[in-house]
């Protein structure tokens, strides 16, 4: 399975699509406000397509997520979509979202996806120091 990894910037997320048996590693973070966003997302979910086919015994996506932009919100539920896709396919399907403690929006943000997917979905805190 090819590797994704794309480098962050001020206005795309941090990219990780990497599967290996000791150390899966799905992971989208940082900033996403890209000016094409469908440009930017179609390979990660194309990506997710393959891996749908074929998938780890437990899939963990984390969502690391600082800010996002209304136009990546459609896409990131996309993404959770086709992870809910594998779930309903009887797969181990886990979505984490990370988000600051003291940063209600995106708190507010990862409630809202989990009540929209029927997988299983943690939200985790962390304190900014």
């Amino acid at each position: 399975m090819q590797v994704i990894k794309i480098q962050g910037t001020d206005d795309t997320p941090a990219v990780t699509l990497d599967v290996n048996k000791s150390n899966p590693h799905l992971e989208i973070s940082g900033r996403s406000l890209p000016e094409d966003v469908v440009a930017f997302y179609d390979p990660i979910l194309e990506w997710l397509d393959d891996y749908a086919e074929e998938p780890l015994k437990k899939t963990i996506f984390n969502f690391k997520l600082e800010y996002f932009n209304t136009a990546s919100s459609k896409l990131i539920l996309d993404i959770l979509l086709k992870l809910e896709d594998m779930y309903d396919d009887g797969k181990d399907v886990l979505a984490r979202w990370h988000f600051p403690d003291d940063d209600e929006d995106m708190e507010e943000a990862g409630e809202e996806y989990a009540d929209i997917v029927e997988i299983p979905f943690e939200q985790v805190s962390y304190s900014i120091d």
